[in-house]
């Protein structure tokens, strides 16, 4: 499992499904597609990954037992769909859908990184400049040691601060773990509702592809709810799970739930009603998506705000700090010429 998974780590697993989809949509088996994209995969990296899903495969196992057997490189998402394709003979469909989400995560992977990287330029070049009277040091008495110092104990417990979160946030953790991530940022802000809404998006897609290839709704459910990323949502599935074999619709369910927004509930009560349940999945996919990515930018163009604002108050500080001590020294001197 990677630290950290990149925009460019994410577009290389688009290209990695978008070329599956192509080959297999032509007619090649999918051992022999793997294996072509074993010898010229997307990325380097992921010549190893494919390999070991072909010698789960060459071992004898099915795709759906091969994918789960072949390591954390997949997601739960990934798994739940793919074993869904395998089921209904619709994998190379699978395979489009899955390449469009993951182009969709890496642009909005960009778009974070793009709008983050001007107030973090700001915070480094303040972090460097204050406190003046260090820098001043480098110039006057050749201090650079005690500089070099003063400013990786600053930077260093950020660097490995960003790092954890980085890492804690990725969805390949245990459940108990990610549940408590859960948690932590549904208190949270603007961040909280956004990992919700991204969370719904991809229930919803889910639950689209699951039920076009002709899973039965209550396992479209139990897939959907473990692929959507969200322990809490799966604890929903898991309490109703006996009620909804008895019976009750789903939309009860749904319904019932505040981890559900009313706007999920509505599109999914109608679809069921009307019998056009893949097409409501479609418009809630597409409605959380762009709430979920809106949010979240929102949350980081407000937290860069807060950076910047805190990088103009440090260097207004130090401004300050800097000429009270000059008239200060000034101050002093006169009184000793006086006397």
């Amino acid at each position: 499992m990677a630290l950290l998974i990149t925009p460019g780590q994410l577009t290389g697993r688009s290209e990695l499904f978008h070329q599956l989809a192509q080959v297999t949509a032509s007619g090649l088996g999918l051992f022999a597609a793997l294996e072509m994209l074993q010898k010229h995969p997307p990325q380097p990296a992921l010549r190893k990954p494919i390999g070991e899903l072909l010698q789960q495969l060459q071992a004898g196992h099915n795709f759906g037992d091969a994918l789960a057997r072949a390591g954390s490189w997949l997601s739960a998402f990934d798994v739940a769909l793919m074993q869904a394709g395998e089921q209904s003979g619709r994998l190379p469909d699978v395979f489009r859908v899955l390449s469009a989400y993951y182009a969709q995560r890496a642009q909005l992977a960009r778009q974070v990184i793009m709008f983050a990287a001007y107030p973090l330029i700001v915070f480094h070049v303040a972090v460097l400049v204050f406190p003046i009277g260090i820098l001043t040091d480098v110039v006057v008495k050749g201090a650079v040691v005690t500089f070099v110092l003063q400013k990786l104990a600053v930077l260093i417990p950020l660097y490995g601060f960003a790092l954890f979160l980085a890492y804690a946030m990725q969805g390949t953790h245990a459940e108990s773990w990610r549940a408590t991530m859960e948690r932590i940022t549904s208190k949270i802000p603007v961040l909280g509702s956004a990992r919700r809404s991204l969370a719904i998006a991809r229930l919803s897609l889910a639950l689209d592809a699951l039920l076009n290839a002709g899973v039965t709704v209550i396992e479209s459910w139990e897939l959907a709810a473990a692929a959507s990323g969200s322990p809490a949502l799966r604890r929903v599935f898991a309490r109703h799970k006996v009620e909804l074999q008895n019976g009750r619709t789903p939309s009860e369910m749904v319904g019932s739930s505040a981890e559900f927004p009313p706007a999920f509930a509505s599109l999914y009560h109608t679809g069921e009603i009307s019998g056009k349940l893949d097409d409501s999945m479609k418009r809630a996919h597409a409605m959380f998506e762009e709430e979920g990515a809106r949010k979240l930018r929102t949350f980081i163009f407000g937290f860069a705000g807060l950076l910047v604002g805190g990088v103009m108050l440090m260097a207004a500080w130090g401004i300050i700090s800097f000429y009270l001590g000059y008239f200060g020294q000034l101050n002093d001197a006169i009184n000793m010429n006086a006397k």
